[in-house]
């Protein structure tokens, strides 16, 4: 017996815990033991992470997938698991440690601290996995994995040697995105570029040679930075190669101020001449544009801050070199100060000396940690690299030729834009939590790159037996008792990069390179969800990977989906305080309902913008649905052994086949495109519209009547379209249907391991009849190959008319102001005899749906009548003497120049260039909305009014 309301959290829980107990999501089920394979893997989470909006679509529209194919017999297996989040997991036990007053992580040590993080990723890590459970992701759990698991760890050893020994990773000291207060490089996804009110400071550089004069601009040359801290490594000022008005000092030299080094003029088309000075200062180990141009010019690469951001000078042998006797004393002044404090002294003394020109307001983008909160700073050190401009080579190739494509397409062109342009790849991380480089330095520094530290000491004696600093017995000895080469070699302490390992996610996942097992069956996998702002720090990573090592692509297609914003489409963020817990919603309205919310609005290429109320929008949804099952329940409508929907003979019940195979189709279709919110679409239309609004609503007279053939099928009709609107819904809405499922449907196993809703094919005939004399007599039966999908046009032409017909009566009643209280006639026109006899036998329940009082039929239609086209035929309204048809022009005239007077307030917001320019951009999108739904509601009132004016 279905409870009389819906309360989603009185369900959720239970079904979880039958999925869970039935083994339902296991891959590798016996039962699929030969089926096709199915995979998709989890963009792993954060370990650290809770289940936020982009997690809640993300997870939606795999499941759908996964629940989809698994309906279609496939062998599915989707891949959870948790990223170990580097950085993010070390804050947190590091913010643990503070709070509890406890030793710090350098005060503990690298082996106690990661026990301490072990030991937090035990008892709290991996909350969003249960968060996903509640979304009702229906990954294979007994799988999960996590980054530093001890097999992926392995997989991680494996590909950092292979791609050393192939020289596609290597150490270098380049520029890197460098956290002062975290003390390690970060990825440039972790960076944040935030707009600060800051300056532009113009300093005057004097030309060598001639004697400085702050009043005669023969005698320098100006230049404008942002940084005025840094000019203490400038090592070269650059103009544009075409700026005449720089041409003839370039390569002559100026002296750099306050410090007295001597640094050359060069030309360079970086250097812009419409911004500033059309001069630049050249600070390589401080910008990651003047490194490129240093690197053009080969300029010394002068580092004048530590890793903290102070200044470090004292002892600085690249910035000492060639500075006069005087300079060295503000070396010392500086030595250790902080980097602001340093940039006021320093402007200070700049103006002090006349070197200071102007200081200007500038707004502009300071690139900012997005875990610390403190600005980044591009630091000079040695770091490992990837090359990635050689392993992206073959991932835009297998793009271009299609072996892998994007939906939508669009995002191809993002994808080879960043790796047409790729650069090196740093994977190192000056962290503890995470993979541990497997390198190791000898005494001289020289680095062995081993998969185990026995390989490495192996590597390094034989190693310095050659080079002859160690003798063979030395060697020997050493190799068999480790008390003697203590310390002789020492493990690189960084770790590597988060991506780094989530790159070899699909086939590290799969037990690579110890078990190859699953790796056969599953490796590809079918597609890939993930949102547009990982494609180039997940996605190519893993295609790259992918590519290399298994020599195929990890996946054919990726499905690219777009932001959740707010319902003003600003971008949610706690700053704004608009962000929406999807957990809030599913407490409130249940899973089902958020989840059929998102995929109704997951448009390809298109932002959501969700508010609260689409959510109860759908909370309705499936309170309609529930109250459905509850109406067939109550009228005994149920399935009986070896019903055939094909055979059955009454027009609408023949009707309620073919629409039921029709939104089958287009459900399928529009999944298999991966149109989601298609596929949402008509699956709500059918059940809504079709089959309550219509169907139920036109069976009602048949169910409450009597006992008989009619009544019997019409149950069997009710019950067995139910239980394929369950198959169709399940994917979408799990937890309501499968509970609807156990308890209506009265089946043995779970709904979501039954077959997907088949095209309802016949076995021997079909049904086809031109006219049809009683809609309770079965029509002439033609006979069709064995393969036809059903379709039955003469029930869908007499059901789909009267269901025309009335919804276009009502809908003149909405637009005229017309009250359910008066019933009006209605003239079916020049109607041909098959309508004729369709309103005859129909007649009951058009005049009870549609509100008439009579049904009538005229060679045409009388005057002062509203006319409308139904399929063809005109039926016809006379609404003189129901309604006022002057007062009710007067109202719609009054409507449209509202509607008129809308578009011009829009209209003028949007042409003008400043508003456009500077409003946010949800206000804008906002703007356009309006305007759409007004002239939406102009084109309604205009049709009315032609309407009046054909009445009249």
């Amino acid at each position: 017996m279905i409870e009389k309301t819906y309360q989603p959290a009185e369900i959720e829980g239970r079904i979880a815990q039958a999925w869970e107990a039935e083994g339902a999501f296991k891959a590798g089920r016996p039962d699929r033991r030969d089926a096709a394979p199915y995979a998709i893997v989890i963009p792993p989470p954060n370990v650290t992470g809770s289940l936020h909006m982009g997690h809640a679509l993300n997870n939606t529209l795999q499941d759908i997938l996964c629940r989809f194919e698994r309906m279609r017999g496939r062998d599915v297996l989707w891949q959870p698991g948790t990223d170990h989040a580097g950085i993010a997991t070390q804050m947190v036990v590091e913010r643990q440690l503070m709070e509890r007053k406890e030793p710090g992580r350098r005060d503990m040590g690298r082996e106690k601290f990661l026990e301490r993080v072990w030991q937090w990723k035990a008892e709290s890590g991996g909350i969003i996995i249960n968060q996903l459970k509640r979304l009702g992701a229906s990954c294979d759990w007994s799988r999960e994995r996590f980054t530093m698991d001890e097999g992926l760890s392995r997989a991680v050893i494996k590909v950092f040697v292979q791609l050393h020994r192939e020289g596609l990773i290597y150490k270098a000291k380049r520029l890197v995105n460098w956290d002062p207060k975290l003390l390690t490089a970060i990825s440039d996804l972790e960076v944040q570029q935030v707009e600060v009110k800051g300056n532009l400071w113009h300093l005057r550089y004097p030309l060598e040679g001639v004697s400085f004069d702050p009043n005669d601009p023969s005698t320098f040359i100006v230049v404008a930075t942002t940084r005025p801290e840094t000019m203490l490594g400038d090592t070269a000022v650059a103009v544009n190669p075409e700026d005449d008005r720089y041409t003839h000092l370039v390569g002559r030299h100026v002296i750099l101020p306050l410090v007295g080094r001597r640094i050359p003029i060069v030309a360079d088309e970086y250097s812009d001449p419409e911004k500033g000075s059309g001069a630049v200062k050249i600070t390589p180990a401080h910008d990651f544009n003047d490194f490129e141009v240093g690197r053009r010019h080969s300029l010394p690469q002068i580092s004048v801050l530590d890793i903290e951001a102070k200044l470090s000078l004292a002892d600085n042998s690249a910035y000492l070199h060639g500075l006069p006797e005087g300079a060295r004393e503000f070396a010392e002044e500086l030595e250790g100060m902080e980097r602001f404090a340093a940039r006021k002294l320093i402007v200070a003394r700049l103006e002090e000396f006349g070197f200071l020109e102007k200081i200007e307001p500038n707004t502009h983008m300071v690139p900012h940690g997005d875990r610390s909160g403190v600005v980044i700073e591009p630091f000079l050190t040695d770091q490992w690299y990837v090359d990635a401009a050689t392993l992206a080579q073959p991932a835009i190739a297998a793009v271009r030729n299609g072996d892998t494509t994007f939906v939508p397409k669009n995002w191809e062109k993002t994808y080879f834009e960043w790796m047409e342009n790729i650069q090196p790849w740093c994977i190192s991380r000056q962290l503890w939590w995470g993979h541990q480089i497997p390198a190791w330095y000898g005494p001289d520094g020289k680095v062995f790159v081993a998969e185990t530290e026995e390989e490495a000491v192996g590597n390094a004696l034989g190693y310095y037996v050659e080079q002859e600093v160690l003798t063979p017995e030395q060697a020997h000895d050493m190799a068999e008792d480790p008390a003697k080469r203590e310390g002789f070699i020492t493990r690189d302490e960084d770790v590597l990069d988060t991506w780094f390992s989530s790159a070899l996610w699909p086939f590290s996942t799969l037990g690579w390179p110890e078990d190859d097992t699953d790796v056969k069956r599953y490796y590809p996998t079918n597609v890939l969800v993930t949102g547009f702002d990982i494609i180039f720090f997940w996605v190519a990573r893993m295609m790259m990977m992918g590519l290399h090592f298994m020599k195929d692509v990890p996946f054919p297609t990726v499905y690219i989906h777009a932001l959740v914003r707010d319902e003003k489409g600003a971008k949610m963020s706690k700053s704004k305080g608009n962000v929406i817990d999807p957990l809030h919603l599913i407490d409130e309205y249940g899973a089902d309902a958020l989840r059929f919310t998102l995929t109704a609005m997951a448009a390809q290429g298109r932002d959501i913008k969700l508010a609260t109320s689409r959510v109860e929008g759908y909370r309705n949804f499936a309170t309609k649905l529930w109250n459905a099952c509850r109406f067939a329940e109550m009228n005994q409508c149920a399935l009986p052994d070896g019903f055939d929907p094909t055979a059955a003979k009454k027009t609408l019940n023949r009707w309620i086949a073919h629409e039921t195979v029709r939104a089958v189709r287009e459900v399928t279709e529009a999944i298999e495109a991966y149109r989601f919110n298609d596929a949402a679409g008509a699956a709500y239309r059918f059940v809504w519209n079709v089959y309550c609004d219509w169907y139920l609503e036109l069976a009602k007279p048949v169910l409450t009547g009597e006992d008989g053939e009619a009544k019997a099928e019409t149950r069997a009709m009710v019950a067995w379209a139910r239980d394929e609107i369950l198959k169709l819904l399940h994917p979408f809405m799990p937890f309501i249907t499968e509970e609807l499922w156990a308890v209506t449907a009265k089946r043995d196993g779970l709904l979501t391991l039954e077959p997907w809703s088949r095209k309802a094919e016949l076995s021997v005939e079909v049904f086809a009849s031109p006219v049809l004399t009683d809609p309770m007599v079965p029509p002439v039966i033609l006979p069709v190959p064995h393969e036809a999908e059903f379709s039955d046009p003469a029930a869908e032409a007499e059901i789909g008319w009267v269901v025309d017909l009335v919804t276009a009566i009502r809908s003149v009643r909405a637009e005229m102001n017309i009250t359910p209280a008066t019933l009006t006639p209605l003239v079916l026109a020049g109607a041909s005899p098959e309508t004729r006899e369709r309103a005859a036998r129909w007649s009951d329940v058009i005049k009870r749906l549609a509100r008439l009082g009579e049904i009538s039929f005229a060679d045409a239609a009388p005057q002062g009548a509203v006319q409308l086209l139904v399929r063809g035929e005109v039926a016809a309204l006379p609404l003189k003497g129901v309604i006022d048809l002057a007062a009710e022009k007067a109202r719609l005239d009054k409507e449209l120049g509202k509607a008129e007077a809308d578009i011009k307030r829009v209209d003028a917001k949007l042409s003008n260039e400043k508003f456009v320019a500077n409003a946010p951009e949800e206000i804008v999108e906002e703007e356009k909305e309006k305007r759409e739904a007004a002239v939406a509601r102009k084109e309604k009132i205009l049709e009315a009014l032609e309407r009046l004016s054909n009445a009249s």
